[in-house]
C-alpha cells in the first residue's frame, strides 16, 4: 500500500532502546509506528538501541503499520551509523529531524541510495525548525519526500512560544506545512498532544487536525491511539453522506445534468471527488483493521 492510499489517523512513537514497548507495539491499533533512535534514546544508549531495532525490524511481525524510524541528525555522529543499520531492515521510511531546508532531505537520499536495502524505502521530515516551515515547499518536493512529521514541541521552542489551548500560536506553521505537503502529493502529520492522560484535550486536538486537513496525530502514549483512529476515520455518516453524493451526481450525469442537489445543497464534480476520497479511506481503515 503506497502512503498516500493507506491510512495515517495515528502514528506512534516507541523509542528504540526499550525492547517491551518495541514487542507490544505489534499488537497496538496503530497506523503507523515511529521507531526513534533521536529523543527517545539516551546517548549512551544509542549504539545498544540501533542494535536492537534493527533486530527487531529484521523479525518483522508488525503486520500492516507503516514503520518509520527517526533517525539522528545528519549533524551528529550517530547519523551514518543509523543509516546503515536500518538499511539491512528496509524500513518504509526514514524520517529525518531538524529540517532545514531541501538540502538536508538532498544529503539524505545521497547516503541512502548508497545502500541496496533502502531501494523502496521514502524520506519523512520532522518539521520543527523556523527555517523548515519557511522551505516547506522545497522540502516537499524533494527526493524520495513522501511525508512530513509536525514537531511542535521542538518549534514551540524555537518560536518562543507556548503550546495548548485554541494552537493560534502555531497555526501559521501548521498551515504552511500542510500547503506545501497538499502541493507535492505527500503526507502531513499533526504534532504530539503531550498530556496523555487528558482526554478531552487530545480529543479537542485532534479534532481541530482534522479540521485544518490533517491526514492523522503523532501520539507519544498507546493511551492516545484510539481517541486519534475515531476521530481521524470517516464516520458512518460521512460514508453515507459520500455514497448519496455519488449516486445523486451520476444520476444528474445522466440526465445530462452538471450538478446535482443532496440535502439542499449542491453537488458538482469536486464534491463527488471528496466523495470518493472519503470512501477509498473507510475502505483502506477497514483493510487495515481486518489485517
Amino acid at each position: 500500500m503506497d502512503s498516500v492510499s493507506r491510512p495515517w489517523r495515528s502514528v506512534l512513537y516507541i523509542p528504540a532502546s526499550r525492547e517491551r514497548a518495541l514487542e507490544k507495539a505489534r499488537s497496538l491499533p496503530v497506523d503507523a509506528i515511529i521507531f526513534d533512535l533521536e529523543d527517545a534514546v539516551a546517548p549512551d544508549e544509542k549504539p545498544a538501541g540501533r542494535a536492537l531495532l534493527a533486530q527487531t525490524l529484521a523479525t518483522g511481525g508488525y503486520g500492516a503499520r507503516a514503520s518509520l524510524v527517526r533517525i539522528n541528525d545528519l549533524g551528529t555522529d550517530w547519523a551514518r551509523d543509523d543509516i546503515s543499520a536500518m538499511a539491512a531492515c528496509g524500513p518504509d521510511a526514514i524520517l529525518l529531524p531538524k529540517v532545514n531546508g531541501a538540502a538536508d532531505i538532498e544529503a539524505l537520499a545521497g547516503l541512502m541510495e548508497r545502500h541496496e536495502g533502502f531501494r523502496g524505502t521514502a524520506i519523512w521530515a520532522m518539521m520543527e525548525t523556523p527555517a523548515g516551515i519557511l522551505n516547506a515547499a522545497e522540502i516537499a518536493a524533494a527526493p524520495r519526500m513522501a511525508g512530513f512529521v509536525l514537531g511542535t514541541n521542538d518549534l514551540a521552542k524555537e518560536l518562543h512560544c507556548n503550546l495548548g489551548g485554541d494552537r493560534v500560536q502555531m497555526m501559521t506553521s501548521l498551515q504552511i506545512c500542510l500547503l506545501a505537503a497538499r502541493a507535492a502529493g505527500i503526507i502531513c502529520i499533526d504534532g504530539v498532544y503531550n498530556a496523555f492522560k487528558d482526554e478531552d484535550g487530545l480529543t479537542a486536538e485532534c479534532a481541530q487536525g482534522r479540521r485544518l486537513g490533517m491526514d492523522g496525530k503523532s501520539l507519544i502514549h498507546p493511551a492516545q491511539v484510539g481517541i486519534a483512529n475515531d476521530i481521524f476515520r470517516p464516520s458512518a455518516e460521512d460514508v453515507e453522506l459520500a455514497r448519496r453524493q455519488i449516486e445523486a451526481f451520476d444520476a444528474a450525469l445522466a440526465k445530462g445534468e452538471a450538478v446535482a442537489v443532496v440535502d439542499g445543497k449542491i453537488v458538482e464534480n469536486l464534491h463527488v471527488a471528496t466523495a470518493h476520497a472519503t470512501l477509498a479511506k473507510a475502505e483502506a481503515i477497514a483493510a487495515m483493521e481486518q489485517s
